[in-house]
């Protein structure tokens, strides 16, 4: 691969926004100065950012490509191209697509489509197929019955990088008692259940999480201890939620629901993500904290996209931009870039730094909104 030379860049660095000129060869950063080349070869951006890919921990976008209507199958190969597509075009090069292991209903869709989904990110990644760095997250039901046997059969996948233990029934995390009535009638809609099957189905999952939650939680963090994969808490809402988390050795709090569990989570060593859409919206849409006010009291640590792509980038630069907070430009990339790549122990991207992945990103600054204009992987330009 021929050296590329890309100047008068505003280069986000990690700790500073410089003006200068980044060298790349062979796939990785070479150089780094704070100097305008004046080669013939040298590829002037006029100014514009230049910044890390973004690494992306927790997206579940591939899923409306698998199956974009009810009933509708897709194949394979051409959901995930189009899921892939749409990442890079949002500058995310590393992307930990998400996949659930279980369900509240047992023979849901997601279930069903496991296995399909999983194969089809692991096989476009090994033929080169995709332009984004594809890893697997898998989500982890902690009160679905038969959530080991999903379990063991994936987490010898080597693309498995990280793990999140979650536990969505009535009165835990997500809906504590007081929520109760949320919860019914969100799932008496989605399922169509009437009074009597509601009840029998919230008594079923209470027992279910009485049951399991605890013994499979500690066996899921013993077995990504000794692999060393990263290890992801789920919807942390009180201070013993985030003590346990971190007895049990948990890296990443993903959208914990009060500030309470959030600073503690954060002053316990865990990276506390948010999501980027809960930043765009000015809140979070099932009325949890919003993630402004983590950033407001220092404690947000990533970012993700979840459900909406683009909206990672430009939430980024917003949190920068908002006066109620100590985020400046290079810390507020990092939520995105550097601090993702840490807390998933990949230590070869995430900064534009010498010596690491040529993961890189072009953002125009100069439009109503951040625009990704280029976007290069592994110093090959994809988008």
């Amino acid at each position: 691969m021929k050296e590329q030379i890309l100047t008068n860049a505003r280069l986000i660095l990690r700790d500073e926004v410089v003006t200068g000129t980044l060298v790349v060869r062979d796939g990785e950063i070479a150089e780094i100065n704070q100097e305008i080349s004046q080669l013939p070869q040298a590829d002037n951006l006029d100014g514009e950012y230049l910044m890390p890919g973004l690494v992306e921990l927790h997206t579940d976008n591939q899923e409306k490509y698998f199956t974009p209507r009810p009933k509708v199958d897709w194949p394979a190969h051409m959901a995930m191209a189009t899921h892939d597509a749409q990442l890079i075009a949002a500058g995310i090069t590393t992307s930990f697509d998400s996949v659930a292991l279980g369900d509240i209903i047992g023979e849901s869709t997601r279930v069903e489509k496991l296995d399909a989904m999983i194969k089809a990110i692991i096989e476009s990644e090994r033929v080169g197929l995709n332009r984004a760095n594809h890893l697997l997250h898998l989500r982890c039901e902690v009160s679905y019955p038969g959530l080991m046997e999903l379990f063991e059969r994936y987490i010898g996948e080597d693309l498995v990088k990280l793990v999140s233990v979650m536990d969505h029934a009535p009165g835990q995390r997500q809906f504590p008692p007081e929520n109760i009535p949320k919860y019914r009638e969100y799932y008496m809609i989605k399922y169509g259940l009437s009074d009597d099957q509601m009840d029998d189905f919230i008594k079923l999952q209470q027992a279910n999480s009485a049951q399991y939650a605890d013994p499979f939680r500690r066996r899921i963090c013993e077995v990504c201890h000794d692999r060393g994969i990263a290890i992801a808490s789920h919807d942390d809402a009180t201070l013993a939620h985030a003590q346990e988390s971190a007895h049990l050795g948990m890296q990443v709090a993903e959208f914990p629901t009060t500030l309470e569990a959030a600073r503690a989570s954060h002053e316990l060593g865990l990276k506390v993500l948010m999501g980027a859409p809960n930043i765009v919206r000015g809140g979070s849409h099932s009325g949890n904290i919003a993630a402004k006010d983590l950033a407001s009291a220092g404690v947000l640590d990533i970012l993700s996209s979840d459900y909406y792509p683009s909206a990672l980038v430009q939430a980024a630069f917003m949190v920068a931009n908002m006066e109620d907070n100590e985020y400046d430009l290079a810390r507020a990339i990092g939520l995105v870039t550097a601090n993702p790549a840490q807390a998933a122990n990949l230590h070869d991207r995430g900064e534009l730094k010498v010596g690491l992945r040529a993961d890189l990103v072009q953002v125009n600054s100069h439009s109503v909104m951040p625009l990704v204009e280029r976007v290069w992987c592994k110093g090959k330009r994809v988008f």
